[in-house]
């Protein structure tokens, strides 16, 4: 195993500073950089969220973190397994195809790792708009929906049209040449006509489902006021 100081300084005072806990982006990582992180991340106890991990990474990971959570499909690992008890608002993921599904579990499972009721709803988009309308009441209940779409990116500028919760736009790789890798659904997004619409890089999962999961955060509650005696000068 590496030694930890040769390849990472972990930010083990995040969740104390903003709130969340750091994430570790596997992608670009060896599996000896990656042995070494999870050995202290255990070794600490810090709760953390190991994002975009391929099959041989996230067996390293799960060597060193053995009760973890690993959802294949989202390239996720979560530790510890449990999520917090959920507080907030709720949170609604929904994909325009079954392809966009690996991105939206990765926004769905970060929402819920930190700390906020999150649900599904899949295969949502334009080509079929009655789909989406079978879902308002679920969305109207909302704090904020996140919407992952590739190909023409069109389903946020719907779905903001709808509700008057924020949406936070996600677009995907998913779609034929001219899509150029979800550059076509970012722009779309972008250029969205409905006003509420924020926009994450392309296949950014883990960036929506921790913006989705700020703004759905409970707000604190205010001080009581003291009423000033007057005698206190």
């Amino acid at each position: 195993m590496v030694d930890l100081d040769q390849v990472a300084t972990l930010d083990l005072g995040r969740e104390a500073r903003r709130g969340y806990p750091e994430a570790v982006f596997c992608a670009g990582k060896s599996v000896d950089q990656l042995t070494a992180i999870a050995a202290e991340i255990g070794r600490v106890g810090q709760r953390t969220l190991f994002t975009r991990a391929d099959p041989a990474q996230a067996a390293a990971v799960l060597a060193q973190l053995p009760d973890a959570h690993h959802d294949a499909e989202a390239r996720l690992i979560a530790w510890p397994a449990d999520p917090p008890a959920p507080s907030g608002g709720l949170i609604v993921v929904a994909t325009a195809g079954t392809s966009d599904l690996p991105v939206a579990r990765e926004a769905l499972l970060t929402a819920r790792h930190l700390g906020r009721e999150a649900e599904l709803v899949v295969d949502v988009g334009v080509a079929g708009l009655h789909r989406i309308l079978a879902k308002l009441e679920l969305l109207r209940r909302a704090r904020v929906i996140v919407v992952v779409a590739g190909m023409d990116g069109a389903l946020p500028s719907v779905v903001a049209g709808l509700v008057s919760a924020p949406v936070v736009a996600v677009p995907t790789s998913v779609g034929y040449g001219a899509a150029f890798e979800g550059l076509a659904a970012l722009l779309t997004m972008l250029n969205a006509c409905a006003p509420g619409v924020a926009v994450v890089n392309i296949d950014n999962g883990y960036g929506a489902g921790h913006l989705a999961a700020q703004i759905a955060a409970a707000v604190p509650a205010e001080p009581a006021a003291t009423t000033r005696d007057p005698a206190d000068g």
